[in-house]
């Protein structure tokens, strides 16, 4: 004779909630920001790429904005885990009025990529 065990409802709830805490606390990680092709930064020359070559090369920017009147450019990606290190590479390119890239700066938490 097989014994059953009943379980209230808010038991059955209860247990479901802690099931999916736990599964989202196992799988919790968050990103931030668009991923881009770092090595592909290399390619940026300040007073030669036009916006137009940096659209083709990494997309379209995260965000936008303006640096003492000069548009700026920002691409990044920013990775947060609790069972991998923290990831983080971000670029902030500042134009020129004619649209040619005056310079900018690359940040990540990774190796830099080889710089032609």
């Amino acid at each position: 004779m097989k014994k059953t065990v009943k379980m209230s409802f808010s038991s059955k709830l209860i247990s479901c909630l802690l099931l999916i805490t736990s599964a989202s606390w196992l799988t919790s990680c968050a990103n931030v920001g668009n991923k881009f092709e770092t090595a592909k930064v290399a390619d940026i020359k300040a007073g030669e790429t036009k916006q137009a070559e940096v659209l083709e090369l990494l997309g379209q920017p995260w965000r936008k904005g303006l640096e003492n009147g000069a548009l700026t450019w920002t691409y990044a990606h920013y990775r947060y885990s609790a069972f991998s290190p923290f990831k983080s590479d971000d670029l902030v390119i500042k134009f020129e009025n004619n649209g040619v890239v005056k310079s900018y700066t690359f940040n990540t938490s990774e190796n830099l990529p080889e710089i032609k």
